[in-house]
């Protein structure tokens, strides 16, 4: 039942990509509320929805390949390809239902990312020396020299940088390869 098990995985495929939609957009409504203790968090999230969905396309592969070679085409063929392999029976409707849903949730999940990605640029994170520096930047010792105001806005822009890397590595350039070589997505 190769088409069946392609569309479960094409439907777990797109359950993850609809769950990594939600926690950038989790993570835009932090940002732009200024919750940026919670850029840590969001940031981990985003990224082991991208774990699973590498695991998700691995099965995808897997089922596409299968079903490829009952159509009598290549184990690389695009899901494009494969409707088209399959025009005859009912399948290629329930797999050009998933290329739209598909297509529609990578339109989102780009919008989703350029957006959270310009915020977190433009977030203003200035780190400044401990008060009480020496010039020779040595700190001195004694009350208010604000050590822990600067380990803590470094905290944040360490997580801040990391969760700009996360979110670039959110695009899927792979499956906008699959669903139909890059073509129409």
């Amino acid at each position: 039942m190769g088409a069946g098990d392609l569309s479960a995985a094409l439907w777990r495929e797109r359950r993850e990509l609809e769950l990594l939609l939600f926690r950038l957009e989790t993570q835009r409504l932090h940002v732009q509320a200024g919750n940026l203790q919670w850029l840590g968090f969001t940031a981990s999230e985003v990224e082991n929805v991208l774990d699973r969905l590498r695991f998700e396309a691995l099965a995808r592969s897997v089922e596409s390949a299968a079903v490829a070679a009952e159509s009598k085409l290549p184990a690389e063929a695009t899901l494009v390809e494969l409707i088209a392999g399959t025009a005859d029976s009912v399948w290629a409707e329930i797999l050009r239902e998933h290329l739209a849903g598909l297509r529609d949730l990578l339109r989102r999940l780009s919008a989703a990312a350029l957006t959270g990605e310009q915020l977190l640029r433009n977030l203003n994170l200035d780190v400044p020396a401990p008060s009480g520096a020496s010039p020779g930047g040595a700190a001195e010792t004694g009350p208010g020299i604000g050590t822990a105001e600067t380990l803590d806005k470094l905290a944040t822009a360490a997580n801040l940088e990391r969760a700009l890397l996360i979110t670039q590595r959110t695009t899927q350039p792979l499956l906008v390869q699959y669903l139909d070589g890059g073509q129409g997505a």
